[in-house]
């Protein structure tokens, strides 16, 4: 979808930032991100980042009981990014699992960070940003997930859950060392999303995403 498509068609912004997004203030989402604005408008990473590719790393059958009784709800873990630098992570809860889907999405819009990539190892010269910039560590739950710079042509040593992460934010080259309960598939990917966030701490100033995470769990 283009820019003309939301002036036209019916994304009306409703922030600040939207507005300067559609309005041409701003043109790019690193820009967006070093605003200090808060980012609440999934249209607006839409129209900076267009072709976003999405995944869906796990999705699960959560049950609770209530007072009318039990009440079925699907939680799906979901990434998004543009395979250049860009990577969002969120999980959604809904009584259908197409609604969970996108409303994952949406979230992990509203979570996106850029990556700091480049060619981070020693045995590597290349001027390509094709790995991280530094060793960097996420946890969740019980499970740590180290990212190591390794040299290109190497790929990514990484089970199926962080490689598909790591290479939708555009790291081709990486070892990894994850600990803890790994099988849970949750807590693995966002162990890995956190370790990729935590590397973007050093490059641009954070922003608070508390309230659009606990948005899923509603």
């Amino acid at each position: 979808m283009s820019a003309n498509d939301y002036n036209d068609g019916g994304w009306q912004p409703v922030t600040r930032l939207g507005r300067m997004v559609q309005e041409g203030e701003i043109d790019d989402m690193e820009t967006a991100l070093n605003s200090g604005l808060p980012l609440k408008e999934p249209e607006l990473v839409d129209q900076l980042l267009p072709g976003l590719e999405d995944e869906v790393l796990d999705i699960n059958m959560v049950q609770r009981m209530t007072d009318s009784g039990r009440r079925v709800k699907f939680r799906c873990v979901v990434a998004v990014g543009n395979r250049d630098g860009f990577i969002g992570y969120a999980e959604g809860r809904d009584d259908q699992v197409g609604s969970a889907i996108q409303k994952a999405i949406g979230i992990a819009k509203l979570n996106m960070i850029k990556v700091p990539r480049g060619s981070g190892s020693w045995e590597d010269r290349s001027d390509r940003p094709h790995s991280l910039t530094r060793r960097t560590t996420g946890k969740a739950g019980s499970v740590e997930v180290e990212v190591i710079p390794a040299p290109e042509g190497l790929g990514l040593a990484a089970s199926d859950t962080v490689r598909a992460v790591l290479e939708l934010a555009g790291i081709e080259n990486a070892w990894t060392k994850s600990h803890g309960n790994t099988r849970t598939t949750v807590n693995l990917a966002k162990a890995t999303f956190n370790a990729l966030e935590n590397a973007s701490q050093s490059r641009q100033p954070r922003r608070n995403r508390g309230e659009e995470r606990e948005v899923a769990d509603q």
